[in-house]
Parts: structure tokens; sequence; C-alpha cells
């Protein structure tokens, strides 16, 4: 009975905080203007695979290695996620892009990896990533031959090559939208769709649309994430533009799938160390796939310092922490436990977005469970700047106190009506706002 007693009230305290951010019109204030009723529209159909409840997490190796890849590579960054501690926070998809296979398929009609640099296979390389408790994705293209010219696209080949990722143990991928002929582009990708319903079941997929046809309005039902953007850059310039087109499609993203402005870029060396903070931080709170394009093997404190920050993290995979602690065999299934807190995810899956702009001082913010709200201050001017979040912008009322969670200095703080922040130039500051 004390068992039962205890799940219960564990249970009433999760179903309170996740209903207090569904709840419109409660004493924090209404939803954020700029969502509209957020939280209940619906504008897209979400694929039903049970994949993507959260943006994805991994490593890619096209931002950093481009085709200079190979299968000693793979093995050695997923011995670095675990390393370094990066597995634990929930990166978990090691993922090759382009340049994988030979250039021609075998006699069946059958893609085969390069004999050079995977002699041997993806197969086995799938068996040492799923062995470190990790996940493996590849790479395709909607067309005749990838981007790279160097292997051939799935292009009327969508069944069999779905049938020879699954046989490897593939569970991820991605796929590009090079050399396709000019044919319809919802077409391409429902086929490709429909082979992974049914010969790939477990595979995440990851359309690489370059948002050219507005993929955020179809591709819902068809895979777990959409790019929203064409390919994004090692510079400042680049960045930005790719949160800006990203952002106007904030509504259509949710559990099961996400809007996708490319892969990151932090630790790659074009941008200073502010400004890869500030990257990760939009990226984050714009539920955006956490795609890591660096090299793990010999990143910068700095680089991990940025990637691994768990708060920042939290935003993005919508963890909702409570300050409770309970035996382990006491927790229902699907709740985790630390030796300080317990914490459930938020399945409110809002994507944050842009609230205020002035002159390249922004605000960019987004609701979390229990009434929280997730907020960026972010200086885009090359100058200190002081930037104010307002409540009427983040959806708090304008009496309403709160408790300041900074996610970058890792300390706590009150605020009442607003908050302001000296930011410099290119970075930026991340808050959670929680009513008291």
């Amino acid at each position: 009975m004390a068992r039962a007693s205890l799940l219960f009230a564990l249970l009433a305290v999760a179903a309170t905080a996740v209903a207090g951010a569904r709840a419109p019109g409660t004493a924090t204030g209404p939803p954020l203007a700029a969502y509209g009723n957020a939280s209940s529209v619906v504008r897209r159909r979400a694929v039903e695979n049970g994949l993507g409840r959260t943006p994805q997490m991994g490593w890619n190796s096209w931002n950093h290695f481009f085709c200079q890849i190979n299968e000693e590579i793979i093995r050695e960054t997923a011995d670095a996620l675990i390393n370094t501690g990066l597995a634990k926070l929930g990166y978990k998809y090691v993922n090759i892009d382009d340049c994988w296979a030979e250039p021609n398929r075998d006699y069946q009609g059958n893609m085969v990896p390069n004999k050079q640099s995977f002699p041997s296979g993806i197969k086995a390389l799938a068996d040492y990533v799923h062995a470190k408790g990790l996940k493996l994705g590849v790479y395709s293209d909607a067309g005749t031959q990838t981007c790279s010219l160097r292997m051939p696209g799935s292009l009327d080949h969508e069944e069999q090559d779905v049938k020879t990722f699954s046989s490897w143990g593939v569970d991820y991928l991605k796929y590009d939208n090079c050399n396709n002929g000019g044919r319809n582009v919802v077409e391409r990708y429902t086929k490709m769709s429909n082979a992974i319903r049914k010969y790939g079941k477990n595979i995440f997929f990851s359309l690489c649309e370059w948002g050219d046809n507005n993929p955020a309005t179809w591709a819902g039902g068809m895979g777990n994430s959409w790019r929203t953007t064409g390919d994004i850059a090692d510079n400042w310039n680049s960045m930005t533009s790719r949160a800006d087109q990203n952002d106007k499609w904030a509504s259509y993203a949710g559990p099961g799938g996400w809007n996708d402005p490319d892969m990151l870029e932090v630790g790659n060396g074009g941008m200073t160390e502010a400004e890869y903070r500030s990257h990760f931080s939009i990226w984050a709170l714009a539920k955006a796939p956490l795609l890591i394009g660096c090299d793990v093997r010999s990143m910068s404190q700095a680089t991990k310092d940025i990637i691994s920050n768990s708060e920042v993290i939290a935003v993005n995979q919508g963890k909702y922490y409570l300050p409770l602690t309970f035996p382990r065999y006491l927790l229902p299934m699907g709740f985790q436990c630390s030796q300080t807190t317990i914490f459930i995810t938020d399945s409110l899956g809002v994507q944050g977005k842009k609230v205020q702009s002035s002159n390249g001082l922004e605000v960019w913010a987004g609701p979390l469970t229990g009434n929280r709200k997730a907020v960026v201050l972010w200086n885009r001017q090359g100058y200190q700047a002081t930037i104010t979040a307002y409540w009427s912008s983040v959806g708090l009322r304008a009496s309403a106190a709160v408790t300041v969670r900074d996610l970058w200095a890792h300390s706590s703080s009150s605020a009442q009506g607003q908050i302001s922040a000296s930011v410099a130039p290119h970075d930026c500051k991340m808050y959670i706002l929680t009513p008291k």
C-alpha cells in the first residue's frame, strides 16, 4: 500500500506539472502571443513510427570530414561519444553522410560499401556501434546519384535499399535531394517513406530537401525531421540566416517530427566561442536536431563545454525536472531518477521562436511544461548591448514573479515583469523562467 500511495503521489505531481503547461489563462499569463494557441495547433500529420518523440541527437560526418571518411573514423567517433560522456547526455546517433558506398551497385542492384574506406562493411560497423549502446545512420539521396556524385542515389530503388539498410542494422537515414531529374519532390520522398514503413520501421527518416518546397507543410506524415534550409556553413552569417529561415515554420514542429535548420558547426573553427554558444542555444530552443558536426575525438574543452551543457540540452529534449527523490524501485516505467531529482519527458514539444527584435537585439522564447518559459537574449550586433525581455513577449503576466535560472552561468536569481542583461557581441544569455 505504501508503494502504491507513493506512486500515485508521484503521478499526480507529474500530471499537474504537465497539465499546468497546457492550461490556458493560468496565473502565469497567456500563451506566447507569437504562437497563438501553439500547444493545440496541429498543422501536420505526424508519422506514427514511435521515433523522434524529442529532436534527434548525435553526430554526423559531413560538416567536418565531408567525403574523407572511413570506418576507423566512425569507430573512433563512437568511442569518443562514450568516453567524453556525450552519449550519456543523449548523443546517440552516429551518422555516416555522403561517400560511404561504391560508385556502382552490384550485379543484383544492391548498394555496396566502399571497399577501401569501409572494408568491413556497414553491418560490422553497426554491430560495433550498437554494442556501445549507440545507433548508426547512413545517407542516401532521392535522385540517381548523391550530391557528391560518388555513389548511387536511391531513386527507384527505395524498397531494395531499405531492405539492405535494415539487414545491416541501420537506425537512421538522411535522404538528400540532388540529381533528381526534376521529378516531383513529394512523390520521390513519399516512395522512400513508404519503403521505410514497410521494411524499415525502426529507421529514423530525416528528409533533406533543403526547404525549397516548404517541406514543413507536407513532410510531417512522411518522416521524423525535415530540412527547412539549405546547407549550413561554418560562419556567422550562414548560421544566423538558417535560424531565421527555420523560425517561420515553428508551428509545424512537435513530437514525432521536427524542423531541421541543418547540423551543428560548433567546434569546426569558423566562428568564435560566443557565436558557437549562440548557435547551440538557438538550436536547442528551436527544438532543432542536435547533431554534432565537429571531430569529437580532438575537440577543445570550450567546444565540449558548449555541446555538453545539460541544462541547455534539457530545453531541447523537453526534460522536466522535479526536485524529489524516490528509490528507483518505486518509480513506474518511463520515469528516470537520480539521487536528487526525477524527470519526465515534456510532451509539449513546442518550438521556441523569435518574439522580440530591435536592430539586431533579439529575444527568442518558448513554453515548457510547468508553465515555465525558456528565453534567449541574443545580441546579433557587433557591440555590447543591454537586451530586455518583457513578460508580455514571453507569455507571462506583467505581475508574475519568477525564479530565473541562467543556463550558461548555472546560477539562479529572481525577477518580476522583465529581465535584462548586458550581452557581448554575437553572444547570448539563456534562461528558464519558473513562476513562483
